[in-house]
């Protein structure tokens, strides 16, 4: 992660003025079962796609809010990365998909019955939006609803 001062100008004067939002108490559940029984899934803000999907649309005024399913048996190094952020290098994720979508590792929990098992289908955001209110409104909620679905016992956040 790059220090602020290695930031454009421009990107720090955002990073110092954005509004950034608390929420306090963070929502959670308890697991009704234990890890090593449960469905899990990932959801990820990482703007991750699979080849054949549009990427998301960077002309969205206040962020793409739209999000994509992507499947237990998809090639993860086939995954496109169009996390429209510059304020992080990509170089990471672009060697190893799995560091923002790691279903390679989720499959090998499950393979030693850490985890129950891996969901069918998982969920893409794209991170850096700066007009969340329709992805509160919209968006999550119906992402949410496909995990209940697919009875998702957990799923795991990974925030890029």
């Amino acid at each position: 992660m790059p220090a602020l001062k290695d930031l454009s100008f421009q990107l720090r004067t955002f990073l110092k003025i954005y509004p950034w939002r608390r929420i306090d108490p963070v929502p959670r559940s308890e697991l009704a079962k234990p890890l090593s029984e449960s469905r899990v899934a990932l959801v990820t803000s990482g703007g991750i796609v699979a080849p054949d999907d549009a990427p998301f649309d960077e002309s969205v005024k206040g962020g793409d809010f739209s999000y994509r399913v992507l499947k237990a048996d998809a090639d993860v190094q086939s995954l496109i990365e169009s996390h429209r952020s510059d304020s992080f290098d990509h170089a990471g994720i672009l060697a190893d998909r799995n560091l923002a979508f790691p279903l390679d590792r989720l499959g090998e929990l499950a393979g030693e019955d850490s985890i129950g098992e891996v969901a069918p289908r998982h969920l893409s955001y794209m991170g850096s939006i700066t007009a969340p209110g329709r992805l509160i409104k919209f968006t999550a909620p119906e992402g949410a609803g496909l995990l209940v679905e697919d009875k998702v016992d957990a799923a795991l956040m990974i925030p890029v």
